[in-house]
């Protein structure tokens, strides 16, 4: 069933709304599809009246204030929901360092609070955003969402007779995010500099708001439950992302670059698969898909996937993936409005 017609009347909550990613989801579900109703959770009380006054007149929309380290407002958040994406998470990899249990309590004992209130509740479909970092995880925000991939996936085993299914997409460097290199970048340049670049080795996998708007729209629909969906990405070079931004944002400033060293816990490359996972994974034409490790999990008939076929054996990782070239960046920033 395509997308459009897979939400129509449906009830959806989208727990970490408030968003950038958020913002651009509230947006394509409110515009293009027709649920009956779209609960947003978040606990920035400002971020949410942001996106009440953009979308004021659509009464589908209900903004909910609350966090989802406390079970008892996630499970009124949920009552008559049919399905879930749960976003919300702490995803700045230096503050996990310094704040490692902040991290656990939101990214893994949250995650749980909604597994089980989804549980609870009789929800159809539970979909977590993940992100690369994940993927063979060497800080404490990729170790926690790593736990969070393995607890939404196991639910399904437990889940007992109950009808609700789990899954996972795991997303790379989402263009124009709050937070994201690309916008710390432009703020810089418009403030005379320096811009500051870690590591001149650094790759990073790309992706946009609307890619990932579309991956988990697609994994929603499509999910048997225990699968972890992940988009082919192009690669960029950190500091041609920098080279591309000067030379159209700078203005003929003379604008310094300073390298400042990796940050705590930051990766020189981030991976998609690692390579125990490529073992386990399907290719579709535009998404790997990455199946559980519990046999009982396994889907009956690969048939409900169309084109799948075993993923090649590599590592996914951004410094084995062929960099694109400064002219294709340039289009990615100007598509994402960044330049």
């Amino acid at each position: 069933m395509a997308a459009k017609e897979f939400f129509d009347g449906k009830s959806v909550l989208l727990t970490g709304g408030s968003g950038s990613f958020g913002g651009a989801l509230v947006s394509e579900l409110l515009r293009t599809h027709k649920p009956r109703v779209l609960r947003v959770l978040d606990h920035d009380e400002n971020a949410l009246w942001t996106l009440e006054s953009k979308f004021a007149a659509d009464r589908r929309l209900r903004l909910l204030l609350g966090d989802i380290r406390e079970p008892d407002r996630l499970l009124l958040a949920l009552q008559d929901i049919d399905i879930v994406i749960h976003a919300a998470a702490l995803k700045h990899v230096p503050s996990g360092e310094y704040n490692p249990f902040e991290a656990v309590k939101t990214n893994v004992l949250g995650t749980q609070n909604v597994i089980d209130a989804a549980l609870a509740a009789g929800v159809g479909t539970v979909v977590l955003t993940s992100t690369d970092k994940a993927a063979n995880p060497s800080n404490v925000m990729g170790t926690t969402k790593l736990l969070a991939e393995k607890l939404t996936v196991a639910a399904n085993y437990y889940r007992g007779r109950r009808r609700t299914r789990f899954s996972c997409v795991r997303f790379g460097n989402v263009l124009g995010s709050r937070g994201s290199a690309p916008l710390l970048f432009r703020d810089q340049i418009a403030m005379g500099g320096p811009v500051t670049l870690t590591d001149p080795r650094m790759t990073r996998f790309l992706m946009s708001l609307d890619d990932a708007v579309r991956l988990v729209l697609k994994a929603v629909t499509m999910t048997q439950g225990g699968e972890t969906f992940i988009l082919k990405m192009k690669t960029a070079r950190v500091k041609d992302i920098v080279a591309v931004m000067l030379r159209n944002l700078s203005q003929g400033r003379r604008i310094e670059i300073r390298r400042t060293g990796r940050k705590p816990g930051e990766k020189i490359y981030e991976e998609l698969l690692t390579e125990e996972e490529v073992a386990r994974a399907h290719e579709l034409p535009e998404m790997y898909l990455l199946l559980p490790t519990m046999p009982e999990l396994l889907p009956g008939d690969l048939h409900a996937y169309p084109g799948a076929r075993p993923a090649r054996p590599i590592s996914y990782r951004s410094d084995r993936v062929r960099p694109i070239p400064q002219r294709e960046i340039e289009l990615l920033l100007r598509a994402s409005g960044l330049l």
